[in-house]
């Protein structure tokens, strides 16, 4: 798997641009998706690693947190067979998300929100099977509270799947060095679960987490 330059926002969010230095993360991501920015899409091999440790949908609830463009929510709804929801901070995203979806059949039902902010009362579901965050945790400003809300979200016996790159793994002169996570912030994801698998995609780290 690869990735380049312009898949992922630049600098950190210590006074480089990153969603910390704004208000609300809407500020920050709102502007990139609706100048066109694009990200990093699934190819088999994390496809295969869903299949895996997710499993077949069978119509269950399913939330993915930053949903972006749609393409891991749209896997979860038609390829695996979940019921899902795709949230997203930026209006723009969930608009692109939305006129990508033209599949048949049912569709994703699709939210412009912010998790960390916003009543996760007004979901259509009080519980979910299946939780996806890919490449997200990274810029969210309280990373254990926005744990302990996917936690509440969780259905018993349900897996919350967490993508997100690692810190080291890239070299030191490439301009997204500072997009992986520290082992201190892997910790604060990991902590507390009763089930922790991982697998390796060269600079990510996909998580499955069960409560």
């Amino acid at each position: 798997m690869t990735e380049t330059t312009n898949q992922l926002p630049m600098g950190n969010d210590e006074g480089s641009g990153g969603p910390a230095t704004y208000k609300s993360p809407h500020a920050y991501w709102e502007p990139l998706w609706a100048q066109g920015r694009r990200y990093r899409q699934l190819d088999d091999a994390e496809t295969r690693l869903l299949a895996e440790h997710l499993g077949p949908g069978r119509g269950r609830p399913a939330l993915d947190i930053g949903s972006g463009d749609g393409t891991l929510a749209r896997h979860l709804h038609h390829g695996l067979g979940y019921r899902t929801t795709g949230i997203d901070c930026s209006p723009s995203a969930i608009a692109l998300a939305a006129a990508q979806d033209t599949g048949p059949g049912p569709r994703p039902a699709w939210r412009s929100m912010d998790i960390t902010a916003d009543d996760p009362g007004s979901l259509p579901d009080a519980a979910y099977a299946v939780i996806t965050c890919r490449l997200v945790y990274r810029w969210i400003a309280d990373q254990p509270a926005f744990v302990d809300r996917v936690r509440h979200l969780l259905a018993p016996g349900g897996t919350f799947w967490a993508v997100t790159e690692i810190a080291g793994r890239r070299e030191d002169t490439s301009p997204l060095q500072d997009l992986g996570i520290t082992a201190a912030q892997a910790e604060t994801l990991t902590a507390g679960w009763s089930v922790v698998r991982t697998a390796d995609l060269d600079v990510l780290r996909c998580y499955a987490l069960r409560p």
